[in-house]
């Protein structure tokens, strides 16, 4: 499948009416397999957060280490998702679902039989790499497909796989915590996946069509160089030997190979073969939108990943309490997806986005003043505020950005913000993780009790996230109501 010129314009009406592109609406049923898929692989991304106190002491890793097992999924995907809009563009859909399903599958079966955390990881790896095939697929179909007045309200129930997957990761896990070793969270999805790529192969349909296409392995070297190494030295500063040299070397190395890589991009856009295009970012709706995205992600895993520290060390919370302390705001999250993206074809982004950014901002300085005295069950409705919050602002940011593109940018458009948020969402827990370690580290030196030292470095870490909370909100304020037909509209392809 691809979404070049040739096809991302009239090829966006449904494959069965090709020359009555509004007599008839288009068959969106194409997009139920994909999402029930992307659902699923999208769920391991946060799957492991419940599990991490668990793996530190099962398999002898320090927390900063455990942490890996998520943020090494993120930043797989955030590495392999710009090589997928190549992909994409040289197989169909079918072969595209099928490829992403059957690596999937083989990263879960890994994880649950990997006899050590090295093996553990490696699997993660796999599982992402499959896992970012299906995001842009999923994105850039429902672009090329959805006509625009229905993007709204499709773009909600992309919402549930994207968003609502990962909020999720944590329940499901602490369910499976209570009554199961840690490997039955891949050896219960591995028949899942398997059944759901097998009835989706039998049942998708092609949309758009294939060609070749060149892949600039250079780009792909430099973004492997630049974004590993940087959320690789965001989460050594906070380590218990704090800033060390290699720390510092890594994040230099990171951003030098960030930077060789937007100038590489650059350079080839000039010949029309850039692994990622930039010229996406002239579009100033989806430039803001890209940011928004960026932060409210490293808000949300950066808060998520400490949730089960603060319930389990300090509340004394097992696996499945914890999770289903959590599991409300992922459901409200859910349920609320579809018919946020109803209201938004109703009304536009703004009465949606503000509100959101607000509610996130809330939540997250509310979260700022946890405490060892105070109730566990104080924690449920600030959760719920803070996934509701999300709720709003997700499915608004999605369908603005990528609409404010011309339709041969889809691909490219759909790939970068999905490689960026999960870097951000790396980067936050890693930055989290760091600040958590740092600063109880300096308090228990100080001669603070454990918990109060425990707890006094996730006060710092949610502070983290209520700064970023004012950064959405700022952001939200800038973003349009709709997209306006300049936007919008076809462009032709520079060469």
């Amino acid at each position: 499948m691809t979404t070049t010129p040739e096809t991302s314009g009239p090829a966006a009406k449904a494959p069965d009416a090709p020359d009555a592109p509004h007599s008839a609406a288009p068959d969106y049923r194409v997009l139920r397999w994909l999402v029930a898929a992307t659902f699923i692989v999208i769920l391991n991304e946060t799957i492991m957060i419940n599990a991490i106190p668990r793996l530190t002491a099962e398999l002898d890793v320090s927390k900063s280490t455990a942490q890996w097992l998520t943020s090494a999924f993120m930043l797989t995907m955030a590495v392999v998702i710009p090589i997928t809009g190549w992909f994409l563009q040289r197989v169909t859909t079918r072969q595209a679902f099928g490829s992403a399903m059957a690596v999937f599958a083989t990263g879960t079966l890994l994880c649950g039989v990997a006899p050590s955390f090295e093996v553990l990881l490696a699997g993660r790896i796999v599982q992402a790499s499959g896992t970012a095939i299906m995001m842009p697929l999923l994105m850039t179909t429902v672009m090329t497909l959805v006509r625009e007045q229905d993007r709204g309200r499709i773009m909600g129930n992309v919402t549930l796989a994207m968003s609502v997957a990962p909020a999720l990761g944590p329940t499901v896990s602490g369910v499976i915590l209570d009554v199961a070793s840690w490997r039955w969270m891949f050896l219960l999805v591995l028949p899942l996946s398997i059944a759901i790529g097998l009835v989706g192969l039998a049942k998708l349909t092609d949309v758009g069509e294939t060609r070749p296409s060149h892949l600039d392995w250079t780009s792909v070297v430099l973004s492997a160089l630049g974004f590993g190494p940087l959320v690789y030295g965001l989460s050594e500063l906070g380590g218990e030997d704090g800033a060390t040299a290699t720390a510092w070397i890594a994040l230099g190395v990171g951003v030098a190979a960030i930077v060789a890589f937007v100038l590489r991009q650059l350079s080839l856009q000039r010949d029309g073969t850039p692994l990622l295009d930039l010229r996406t970012l002239q579009h100033r709706t989806f430039t803001i939108g890209l940011a928004l995205m960026a932060v409210a992600f490293m808000a949300m895993l950066g808060s998520m990943i400490l949730l089960p520290f603060y319930l389990q060390d300090v509340h004394g919370l097992d696996e499945l309490q914890s999770g289903l302390m959590v599991m409300p705001g992922g459901l409200a999250m859910g349920l609320l997806g579809p018919q946020v993206g109803k209201v938004y074809d109703r009304v536009g982004g703004r009465p949606l986005l503000v509100p959101g950014a607000v509610g996130i901002l809330l939540a997250l300085t509310l979260f700022t003043q946890v405490s060892v005295e105070q109730p566990v069950w104080l924690v449920l409705p600030v959760h719920v505020l803070l996934m509701v919050s999300l709720a709003l602002v997700f499915t608004p940011v999605f369908t603005l950005s990528l609409g404010s593109l011309p339709p041969h940018l889809y691909s490219h458009g759909s790939s970068t913000l999905g490689a960026l948020q999960q870097v951000a969402a790396a980067a936050g827990t890693a930055i989290v993780i760091a600040i958590l370690t740092a600063r109880s580290s300096a308090r228990a030196e100080a001669g603070a009790e454990p918990l109060q030292a425990l707890v006094g470095g996730m006060r710092w870490g949610f502070g983290v996230g209520a700064v970023l909370g004012v950064a959405v909100l700022v952001l939200a304020l800038m973003m349009p109501g709709r997209v306006t037909a300049q936007e919008g509209a076809p462009a032709p392809v520079a060469h």
